[in-house]
């Protein structure tokens, strides 16, 4: 992942909305599949699974192309997103490597992502710790590129705020303007701390493009968010209880958070900030 200067990234995308037309379901279904067949090394490489419609997505789409990869989840034993990543991988008969962590190992996962990050903050360092961990075990295999879901939630109003807002389509713009700073600065420090390349296809400038030119309507319903994405996915072959999984973010299915909280409580600290700040 080649981090650019915050301002070209925000120009960039103002670029992007500036010339982005209305687009159609199919247009955005090849984009996609586009997306991440460019990006597919010339060697064998991994993706990072949770299991949510995303990365499932990603691994399918690599698997149809006939690639040479490995999945890869961890999270605290019982976390929901491991059954989901093996059960997928058990479908499609792919290659998954999980690792269960406890209570110490995480710790040392979130001191590790500390040092890795310029901004501590929870969500920094929450969802940076679960990142390094799938990272790491990829390394034992001598993997140097994964593949990730990031901006998914952003082009396809996935955030609770797309549901909230008063204008989701200009939600959107905005939040991939700000996810430099927000997921681009973390992943980027994460991996170069690990010597790493992250492969994020769902912020191709094609793709989002193309992603933005769909009504909003299409991606949000009463019910449920990124309608339009699980329906993609849905017609590329993705089953639908991997299609429409309710996800939540990386560090709620696999159990850092709640793992955060439980180690801010045993060592005195009410708020999960304090116990990073002294961590």
């Amino acid at each position: 992942m080649h981090l650019i200067p915050e301002k070209d990234w925000i120009n960039k995308i103002i670029e992007l909305e500036k010339y982005s037309k209305k687009s159609a379901k199919r247009k955005v279904e090849k984009a996609l599949v586009e997306a991440v067949r460019k990006r597919i090394p010339g060697k064998k490489f991994g993706v990072l699974l949770s299991g949510g419609v995303d990365s499932c997505l990603i691994a399918l789409l690599c698997r149809q192309a006939g690639a040479d990869f490995v999945c890869y989840t961890i999270g605290m034993k019982d976390s929901p997103d491991i059954p989901w990543a093996v059960a997928f991988a058990k479908k499609f008969k792919v290659q998954l490597k999980v690792r269960a962590f406890d209570l110490n190992e995480i710790e040392l996962q979130f001191r590790k992502a500390k040092k890795a990050l310029k901004h501590v903050d929870i969500l920094s360092v929450g969802v940076g710790a679960v990142i390094l961990s799938a990272i790491e075990l990829g390394k034992k295999d001598r993997i140097t590129d994964f593949f990730t879901g990031l901006g998914s939630e952003e082009i396809f109003a996935g955030y609770h705020h797309h549901g909230e807002s008063a204008d989701p389509h200009a939600e959107c713009w905005e939040r991939l303007k700000s996810c430099w700073k927000r997921d681009l600065m973390r992943d980027a420090a994460i991996a170069a701390s690990a010597g790493v390349n992250l492969i994020a296809p769902f912020l191709d400038d094609d793709l989002i493009r193309e992603a933005m030119g769909i009504s909003i309507k299409r991606k949000i319903s009463k019910k449920e968010k990124k309608v339009i994405l699980r329906e993609i996915a849905q017609d590329l072959g993705l089953p639908k209880e991997f299609a429409w999984r309710s996800k939540k973010a990386a560090q709620y299915g696999s159990w850092f958070d709640k793992a955060m909280m439980k180690l801010a409580r045993s060592n005195g600290y009410q708020l999960k900030q304090k116990y990073l700040d002294e961590l």
